[in-house]
């Protein structure tokens, strides 16, 4: 049978029309399913300690979250999951500073583009470092660890939650402004698997981000901060001094962690997301989580707000990669 010109472009209109069509009947009825959330480190570190009350907080307004840790390549097996997945807001990750930074400057043959196949929905958190060692190792300072690790040459390593993760570069430029290049690097598949390494000995040094397990094992004895990377002092750690304070200005480090979604996920859905994330930070129990665990709280960070936030922060570790000359492959 032979359609008339009328017809055919009667049946091309609506096939253009129906993706849109479904898309709107999909984020309308959004969500009707459980969300999965990727946290692409092992349990026990920084991530984990954000993503699992955060899926707590939205299960009110976003519905069940179900947490899966694809730990890998210094967060990148995990975002990569996520950049693969359907944009349809039911599978979304648990990233930030770290995911963007990593593939970003480090790999010349990057697993996703995290521009262009991740879309940014909202902070959840600023994080910070910090340098702690084993209770065996002489020091209760920068400067006294770097006095050590100069007398004992070749002797120390330090342990880091991945290659290329914001802890191995913090690493790298700890080594270099302290011009101690034998400490050897350690990495983990995550804060996690590190920090328990860290505790029972089998690392002397450790950096890692400060949660408020990290606090709990300083306070306890079973490891000891000498620095952490914050601006000024932890609110919840006020003794702990900052790298800066010990003369190390360039330690200053922030690494954010918000929420992204694969690239084509509906504006509306982002933005449901975005809302349930801002009401969530807004809790004060919530808040008070993030600084009890020496963290901050991000202020009605929305899509955009937090797309600059890591544009920014690739910007500012940019220079600091290519003076260690540091690549993955």
């Amino acid at each position: 049978m032979k359609l008339s010109r009328r017809t055919l472009l009667h049946l091309a209109a609506g096939g253009v029309a129906l993706p849109a069509i479904s898309r709107g009947a999909i984020a309308q009825g959004y969500p009707a399913r459980p969300i999965r959330l990727v946290v692409p480190f092992a349990p026990g570190g920084a991530f984990d300690a954000i993503g699992r009350p955060w899926a707590d907080r939205v299960k009110p307004l976003l519905g069940t979250v179900v947490v899966e840790n694809i730990g890998g390549g210094g967060s990148s097996l995990g975002a990569a999951a996520v950049a693969r997945a359907a944009p349809d807001g039911y599978t979304i990750l648990l990233g930030g500073t770290q995911t963007h930074v990593n593939e970003t400057l480090l790999k010349a043959r990057p697993l996703y583009d995290p521009v262009k196949d991740l879309a940014p929905i909202a902070g959840a958190a600023a994080y910070f470092l910090g340098i702690a060692v084993h209770p065996s190792v002489p020091v209760q300072s920068l400067d006294e660890l770097v006095a050590y690790a100069k007398a004992n040459p070749a002797k120390l390593s330090y342990g880091h939650a991945g290659v290329g993760t914001i802890q191995h570069l913090t690493g790298e430029l700890f080594k270099s402004l302290a011009a101690t290049p034998d400490i050897v690097q350690i990495p983990y598949r995550g804060t996690g698997p590190a920090i328990a390494d860290l505790v029972a000995g089998q690392i002397p040094v450790g950096i890692v981000g400060v949660t408020g397990q990290v606090l709990e094992l300083h306070r306890a004895g079973k490891l000891r901060l000498v620095a952490v990377t914050s601006p000024a002092r932890l609110t919840a750690a006020p003794e702990l001094p900052t790298a800066a304070e010990q003369g190390f200005g360039g330690l200053t480090v922030t690494g954010s962690i918000g929420l992204l979604a694969p690239t084509g996920t509906a504006a509306d859905i982002i933005e449901q997301i975005a809302q349930a994330t801002r009401t969530a930070v807004a809790e004060p129990g919530y808040r008070q989580m993030l600084l009890d665990a020496g963290m901050e709280a991000p202020v009605n960070s929305n899509p955009e707000t937090f797309r600059q936030a890591l544009a920014a922060d690739v910007a500012l570790w940019a220079p600091v990669v290519k003076s260690l000359g540091l690549k993955l492959d």
